[in-house]
């Protein structure tokens, strides 16, 4: 079975984030740009990722779709580059923790935000991230400190700090000063600044 990946994206996309990531690994890889509308709702496209959504990711043969699971398979097929606690480390439950944070009550409740979805204070407990300010303030809470997964850079950082640096960006998550810092920390690591020039050549110049 061949190692290569293959990575499916638009450059206006969560993709972006995945990018990161595969910068980060350092592993050689194929880049195949999905235009929005037709050919990423289309039956070619479909049949690699049945949502027609971009990012996807093919590696050994294998897809992986969803942004935090290609962002977790990749530290994991590439151990070497670090970009997780191993197994047996204490640090592994704040990796998954995290990581899982951004996909579920992170991104939840910015959209929920974004989209004028306001939970009534007493039915907070039936959606799993409680409150828009209880994501946050946790958040806060766990940036204290420099990195999310013990003392050292990884994929939960790729993850949720490409989050948080696109809402604040657009405004969709408020300003503190500890977001502020955190974001412009990862923004300055080679990797991010290389996948951002590599995204960023790829965007139409009317765009």
């Amino acid at each position: 079975m061949s190692d290569e990946i293959v990575f499916y994206t638009n450059p206006m996309s969560r993709g972006r984030i995945a990018r990161w990531m595969l910068e980060e690994v350092g592993r050689p890889y194929r880049t195949e740009v999905i235009q929005y509308g037709p050919q990423m709702k289309g039956e070619e496209y479909r049949r690699i990722n049945p949502m027609g959504k971009v990012p996807s990711l093919i590696h050994g043969g294998v897809v992986v779709t969803e942004v935090a699971a290609i962002c977790a398979h990749l530290a994991d097929a590439f151990p070497d580059a670090g970009l997780a606690p191993a197994p047996g480390d204490p640090a592994r439950g704040a990796f998954y923790r995290w990581l899982f944070f951004g996909a579920g009550p992170l991104e939840a409740a910015v959209t929920n935000r974004s989209l004028g979805v306001e939970v009534p204070e007493d039915r907070r407990g039936m959606v799993g991230y409680g409150s828009y300010e209880d994501v946050l303030d946790t958040l806060e809470q766990a940036l204290a400190r420099d990195f999310l997964a013990g003392d050292r850079f990884s994929a939960a950082d790729v993850y949720l700090g490409s989050q948080l640096q696109w809402g604040l960006r657009f405004g969709t998550i408020e300003t503190r000063p500890v977001f502020e810092r955190y974001a412009e920390r990862l923004s300055a690591r080679p990797a991010a600044i290389r996948a951002k020039e590599l995204d960023d050549a790829l965007i139409p110049p009317q765009a």
